[in-house]
Order: structure tokens, then C-alpha cells, then sequence
């Protein structure tokens, strides 16, 4: 499987952006899916993940009611929709796809994920 995350770039404090993972070689239907950031001079951190069929959505505590993620499996394709940006949201957004289900406190560590993306920038200014 190959992740292509695009949709990064520069917004205000306030703005919006919406990032897309596009997936691409075997079936992405059954694939929990990820998004992690990673800011200069720290560890990769859990934003947001989904359940294959997009029931169940997970969402770190700093981004809930202000991100959603969603999935289009007909287009194999994640997407993070992220509103009322803060300057603290800046960083490499990569995406990630498991190949096996997680339980529900898997989702959240990068080891559970066996496919990453090659990321895009996302930077928020004050």
C-alpha cells in the first residue's frame, strides 16, 4: 500500500485546511487509518483515526471538536478536516494504515500502524 497525504500549507490562527490520503496498490477497504503530526524537536503524535468502515472515529484530546476525520472508500481515499487552527497545530501531518483491525487503544501508537505516508506541512500563524 502507498499513502500519498496532500492539502498541507500555510493558514492564520482561525483558518481552516483540509488534508487527503490517498491510498493506492492493495485493498484499502479494510484498513484502519491515521493521522499523526510530528512538530519540530518532538515525537510523533496520535490526531485522529478511523475504523475501516468509518463508524468509529478516535480523536486526541487537543484536536477533538475542531478536527474530523472521514473516509471515502469507494475513492480509497482519508481525509482531515481541521477548523479552528492554533499556532500549536504546526507540523509534518503523516497518514497511516494498519493491515489488520486494532482494538480501540491501538489506534492511538505508531506501532500499530504498518504503512505511512510521506507527509505534508502544515504551519499556523498567529
Amino acid at each position: 500500500v502507498q499513502l500519498q497525504a496532500s492539502g498541507g500549507g500555510l493558514v492564520q490562527a482561525g483558518g481552516s485546511l483540509r488534508l487527503s490520503c490517498a491510498a493506492s496498490g492493495r485493498t484499502f477497504n479494510n484498513y484502519p487509518m491515521g493521522w499523526f503530526r510530528q512538530a519540530p524537536g518532538k515525537e510523533r503524535a496520535f490526531v485522529a483515526a478511523i475504523t475501516w468502515t468509518g463508524g468509529i472515529t478516535y480523536y486526541a484530546d487537543s484536536v477533538k471538536c475542531r478536527f474530523t476525520i472521514s473516509r471515502n472508500n469507494a475513492k480509497n481515499t482519508v481525509y482531515l478536516q481541521m477548523n479552528s487552527l492554533k499556532p500549536e497545530d504546526t507540523a509534518v501531518y503523516y497518514c497511516a494504515a494498519a493491515k489488520y483491525p486494532l482494538n480501540s487503544v491501538s489506534y492511538y501508537y505508531t506501532d500499530s500502524y504498518d504503512y505511512w505516508g510521506q507527509g505534508t506541512q502544515v504551519t499556523v500563524s498567529s
